[in-house]
């Protein structure tokens, strides 16, 4: 007997507030190149990941430093954000995390590391084999994985 799903569909990106800025469309192309990206709306997406951890942190960093909601969230969040390989072990405070760039996140995507790794000629390339299915890897929970997007843990090659 099938088994009842609940699907949450929300919004994965926010669209700048003035879509036609020279200094912006100018840094989001910039970085569609340098990390292959396909379109702004991945950049988007980076961004707005990133915007939610810094509101969780900037949320926790308002309470006591006693406080138990702060120690055991802001762990996780350190925790995470460090397995991921974003953050530095020596960096385990939540000040640091207000200091993340877009990039930091950026250059954890299986697609940077396969170019990074020399497994692909250039940065367009690498998506193109994870795409087509030639990069597998087994720290994933599928077994071939054809989403460039994903980020990997710290210690894991891929």
């Amino acid at each position: 007997m099938p088994v009842a799903r609940s699907w949450v569909c929300r919004k994965t990106y926010v669209t700048p507030r003035r879509p036609f800025e020279k200094s912006r469309l100018h840094q989001g192309l910039k970085r569609i190149g340098e990390y292959g990206l396909r379109n702004k709306r991945e950049v988007w997406r980076v961004k707005f990941t990133l915007a939610k951890i810094r509101k969780a942190a900037r949320g926790l960093l308002t309470l006591d430093e006693k406080d138990p909601r702060r120690l055991f969230e802001g762990k996780a969040l350190l925790r995470r954000l460090v397995r991921t390989g974003v953050l530095d072990e020596g960096k385990m405070k939540l000040d640091y995390i207000l200091g993340l760039q877009i990039e930091d996140f950026l250059e954890r995507r299986l697609q940077t590391q396969v170019f990074k790794l020399g497994l692909a000629k250039s940065i367009h390339q690498a998506r193109v084999l994870i795409r087509q299915r030639h990069i597998r890897s087994p720290w994933l929970h599928r077994p071939r994985c054809c989403l460039s997007d994903v980020v990997l843990a710290q210690h894991s090659p891929c």
